[in-house]
């Protein structure tokens, strides 16, 4: 059998980088982890190729060599899914989907071979069996939660890393909290389910054997869900295995804002080697968190917290929401000011969107509120329901939040904040390298000459340099950070 594993191309997003990955010479910023577990998962004696669209052209020959095409995705990706299932169905071959977005809305792809939704390490052996029985069925779904004590080492044999930003790694899937807008309790569930010590130090060892040396994301969209057993065994695991090699890595990962409530975890994450962390702040309302039950966030100094984590050795990237049925004409300035007071970098904000399988999705749904245009991208001024706010009030405070902050002046503000509170001996290490210099002398023309931040930078530069020397490349990595910010929300202001 030949299987031929096709990751479908990424819009320009916010978490793209696809503007910054030009400073450094990268293609892409994360690898499709998923379909290189996926690889693991199938028969050892199935031949495989990957093909990631952010990285290479799917070509027709690439296509017509399968017998069966692979294809994962999420929903933002879907106008390219859409292009590869036609390639394949014009070339006769047939199509196998899975991930996120066939989960999240099967019915829309009726013109796919086979649908293996859910989680692959309990469909895809069923598939695979019933294939090779010659009774393989359309769809395979389950309300299972497999043991990710069962999930293969993913096969980066099957990818060249040197085109990507960062390596990914994952440990836990699903969330103890109930946030209303999102969809991780629907696909992952409640309970945090983890792999284990060995696991972990053989997906590090994997990593590092692909002669991978940066930075590592931990994709778990909660990596604190099971404090006992971080505490207890996986983070003192990681740390010694960094000190035995030497601190390859550097790491990042989400979590929930109670991380601030436990020092003792947040400087087991620092000594492991965990340099930064996204937390779903959404927004400074009150009113507007008991909405959309993000209880974890309500009745705190969310600043407090933040600057907690902050001073423990990890930045804080944050997410932020507008659109909430509780949000009035205030919101917007005071979105701005949190933000700038916050000192998060990287924050992101977006258009409250309802997915598919979401409790949000389906209230609004009994209101009759739901509209059918959900990008998967709320960084893109679109909303897939009718808000209780007057749309276009909020379209337009919504772009006055971005085109502030991101704006040089309250861009470099923010970061002027952030690494004056910061401890320098705690940043992660940015390592010596071509890509990282010709980053930088990039940089300088870019930003510091032909760009409109050009004093900011500038100033920034003098200050990092004179003042506080350690910060200066973390100073310079930030300053590409909000070129790219800022070019994806003008690029969708434009669109």
């Amino acid at each position: 059998m030949k299987v031929l594993l096709v990751y479908p191309k990424y819009p320009v997003t916010y978490w793209g980088f696809q503007y910054a990955l030009k400073f450094v010479s990268k293609k892409a910023a994360f690898p499709p982890l998923g379909l290189l577990t996926v690889a693991s998962i199938l028969p050892d004696e199935y031949e495989k190729k990957l093909i990631d669209m952010n990285v290479e052209k799917l070509k027709d020959e690439d296509i017509i060599w399968a017998d069966y095409v692979m294809i994962s995705a999420m929903v933002v990706q879907k106008d390219s899914v859409r292009e590869v299932i036609d390639r394949c169905r014009a070339l006769g071959v047939k199509t196998v989907a899975g991930g996120p977005l066939f989960t999240s809305e099967p019915e829309l792809y009726d013109d796919v071979d086979h649908l293996v939704l859910n989680e692959g390490e309990t469909t895809i052996p069923e598939f695979i069996y019933d294939l090779q029985q010659g009774v393989a069925k359309r769809l395979y779904t389950t309300e299972k939660w497999p043991d990710l004590r069962t999930s293969p080492v993913p096969r980066w044999d099957l990818i060249n890393v040197k085109n990507y930003a960062s390596l990914n790694i994952q440990y836990s899937r699903g969330c103890p909290f109930n946030c209303d807008f999102c969809n991780i309790t629907a696909l992952f569930g409640n309970t945090p389910r983890t792999k284990d010590t060995t696991q972990m130090l053989a997906e590090l060892d994997a990593i590092y054997d692909s002669g991978w040396r940066g930075t590592v994301f931990f994709v778990d969209d909660n990596f604190i869900g099971n404090k006992k057993k971080l505490l207890g065994s996986i983070l003192p695991a990681i740390a010694a295995w960094m000190e035995e090699h030497g601190h390859p890595f550097n790491f990042l990962t989400e979590a929930s804002i109670n991380l601030a409530d436990d020092e003792r975890l947040m400087s087991m994450m620092v000594a492991a080697g965990f340099h930064a962390v996204f937390i779903g702040i959404e927004t400074p309302d009150e009113q507007s968190l008991a909405e959309c039950k993000k209880t974890q966030n309500k009745n705190r100094d969310l600043i407090y917290c933040i600057k907690k984590i902050q001073k423990s050795g990890m930045e804080v990237h944050g997410g932020f929401i507008v659109g909430f049925d509780n949000d009035n004409l205030s919101i917007f300035n005071r979105m701005v000011k949190f933000i700038q007071d916050s000192g998060i970098v990287t924050a992101m904000v977006g258009l409250l969107n309802a997915p598919k399988g979401t409790q949000l999705y389906q209230r609004l749904m009994s209101e009759g509120r739901m509209l059918d245009n959900f990008t998967g991208d709320n960084t893109n001024y679109t909303m897939n329901f009718t808000p209780k706010m007057d749309k276009d009030v909020l379209v337009n405070g919504y772009q006055d939040i971005v085109s502030t902050i991101y704006s040089p002046k309250y861009y470099y503000e923010r970061v002027s904040t952030f690494l004056n509170d910061f401890d320098a001996d705690k940043l992660g290490s940015e390592k010596l390298s071509i890509n990282n210099i010709m980053a930088f002398i990039k940089s300088i023309v870019r930003l510091g000459i032909l760009g409109k931040e050009r004093y900011y930078y500038w100033k920034l530069f003098a200050w990092s340099l004179f003042k506080r020397p350690k910060v200066l490349p973390t100073a310079v990595k930030l300053s590409i950070y909000g070129f790219h910010f800022r070019k994806v929300y003008e690029r969708a202001i434009v669109k």
